[in-house]
């Protein structure tokens, strides 16, 4: 088992090592944790195109020292073309290719937001010095990861018929080996523009204009006039109350942020029971089943949104705990989300903390690789339901849900705590086994990531709905959860489908530790 690292100075991890490196390079030059971020994050769009791209959106949590952390909301709207009428004749909205990319990829207007909130309290380094590791790695060429491989190999047959997927992403036509060198010199040339111009030029610029003149060019739907009309904004964010005093905050809606705090709120209320006993495993994933049913009646697009603050409240978490039987599984199945996204944090020598999360939703998202600019697009836009009136449905401007959302917590003990994970579905189950572990059972903190872990639902294009386990979480226990009714699926140890996660703890004294997860390519590094 890894130690944890630890270090006084400043810390950020990425679920690439790449990025990781391009976080402490920000902070070397005296930039704060939200320029670090940014600076993963557009590296993570070149070394990690399969879980991420300026073509995604992404949501921040930013706390400064000694104060509840900012929200950003950074997802886009669906654009104005994508109406019923343009999917009359269908029951879904197609998962890949151009009916897929139906609303405005947000995350690089979050990462303006997130960088205007940094210069409030501290001198901006220029946007060149954030978006230079990308531009090196997207000009002089990255090393293929084992996942990229994998998730390409696996996918090539729906992604390779979409227009600029092959060109891009295969290698003379094959899929690319690990280790491969692989240049991305029309994204390179993107992030040259936003280095130059502002990262507002993504949407009000030249590169605005040649946006849309790629999208046009596959017969996509995003226009010129789309892009102008969106902006990120700043939310509340929401928060639970623990029994021992902690605080935990996620984001509202679209992000299924309360199912992630819903869930530690009902175990809370719970048996505990000993790190990965029966009582702390079946509490945990009978608290899922909970908070997902809550989830899917409440959650879409904000302004169709239901009450998420109430399921937060002490009677309500403790109504729904009551409803748990300790002793058996309820009944499943449930229709769950798939995604793909990286997870990544960052502390300075300010003590301001940063969990940021963003995604294209499934892996290479639609498929849709733009000629000139060099942009995968996203498919979160597949989420949308085609003929429904509720808070999903689809309708220009509508937001989609997203499985995206970054946790935050302030601990009873006064450290503090930024994590997340990738993984769709499995976001707030890994969020809240990692809590768990390591505040409630006091589990070192990189243990508490690497430690064998649990899947409810689909994810990783699986149609399974069932409960997967990685092999080594012990016969035993796997015996007792299948005794209880559970629908067991063995997985292998450190499975890709158990997320990428992370997570940075910040105490009182300044003393920093970091974790990463062995699932990834990822890595923890310091300064």
């Amino acid at each position: 088992m890894r130690e944890t690292p630890m270090s006084y100075g400043g810390m950020v991890t990425a679920p690439h090592h790449l990025a990781s490196q391009a976080g402490r390079y920000v902070l070397e030059q005296g930039g704060t944790a939200i320029e670090a971020t940014i600076a993963m994050a557009a590296a993570l769009a070149v070394v990690y195109p399969h879980m991420t791209g300026l073509g995604g959106d992404g949501f921040w949590l930013v706390a400064h020292k000694g104060e509840a952390p900012r929200g950003i909301d950074a997802s886009g709207t669906a654009v104005g073309a994508a109406t019923l009428d343009r999917y009359a004749g269908l029951d879904v909205i197609p998962q890949r290719g151009v009916m897929a990319a139906n609303t405005v990829a947000g995350t690089v207007g979050g990462w303006q937001l997130a960088r205007e909130i940094s210069g409030e309290r501290h001198q901006p380094l220029p946007l060149r010095t954030l978006l230079a590791p990308a531009i090196q790695y997207a000009t002089d060429g990255f090393a293929v990861s084992r996942s990229q491989e994998e998730l390409t190999r696996t996918h090539l047959g729906v992604l390779a018929p979409v227009p600029g997927f092959s060109r891009t992403y295969l290698d003379a036509g094959a899929v690319p080996r690990i280790g491969t060198r692989m240049r991305m010199p029309r994204l390179a040339d993107t992030l040259e523009t936003l280095a130059e111009e502002g990262l507002d030029g993504f949407y009000r610029g030249r590169l605005a204009e040649r946006i849309s003149r790629d999208m046009a060019g596959v017969g996509g739907m995003v226009t010129v006039d789309d892009l102008a009309g969106w902006h990120a904004c700043e939310v509340t964010p929401l928060s639970v109350a623990m029994r021992d005093g902690s605080r935990l905050y996620n984001l509202p809606a679209p992000t299924q942020g309360m199912a992630s705090l819903a869930i530690l709120g009902v175990s809370d209320r719970l048996e505990q029971g000993a790190s990965e006993s029966f009582t702390q495993v079946h509490g945990l994933i009978e608290a899922t089943k909970r908070a997902f049913i809550q989830r899917d009646a409440l959650i879409g697009s904000p302004e169709l949104s239901g009450d998420l603050a109430g399921p937060l409240q002490i009677s309500a978490l403790s109504a729904e705990a009551a409803k748990i039987d300790m002793m058996r599984a309820a009944p499943w199945p449930h229709r769950a989300e798939p995604g793909d996204t990286i997870w990544c944090g960052a502390v300075d020598s300010h003590g301001t903390m940063v969990s940021f999360i963003q995604s294209i939703f499934f892996e290479f998202g639609s498929g849709v690789v733009l000629g000139e600019t060099g942009l995968t697009w996203q498919n979160r836009g597949s989420s949308f339901q085609l003929g429904s009136g509720g808070p999903r449905g689809l309708a220009p401007g509508r937001k989609p849900f997203h499985t995206l959302n970054p946790a935050f917590a302030d601990l009873a003990c006064g450290r503090r705590m930024s994590y997340g994970t990738m993984g769709g579905e499995g976001q707030p189950q890994t969020q809240a086994v990692v809590f768990s572990r390591h505040v409630r059972h006091g589990v070192g903190l990189q243990e508490a990531i690497t430690r064998p872990r649990w899947l409810l639902g689909r994810t990783w294009g699986t149609v399974a709905t069932n409960l997967k386990v990685e092999a080594d979480l012990g016969d035993e226990l796997i015996a007792a959860l299948r005794a209880a009714g559970h629908d067991l699926e063995i997985v292998p140890p450190h499975s890709g489908m158990m997320g990428h996660a992370g997570a940075l703890v910040l105490h009182p004294d300044g003393l920093i530790e970091g974790a990463t997860d062995p699932r990834s390519d990822g890595a923890v590094v310091a300064i």
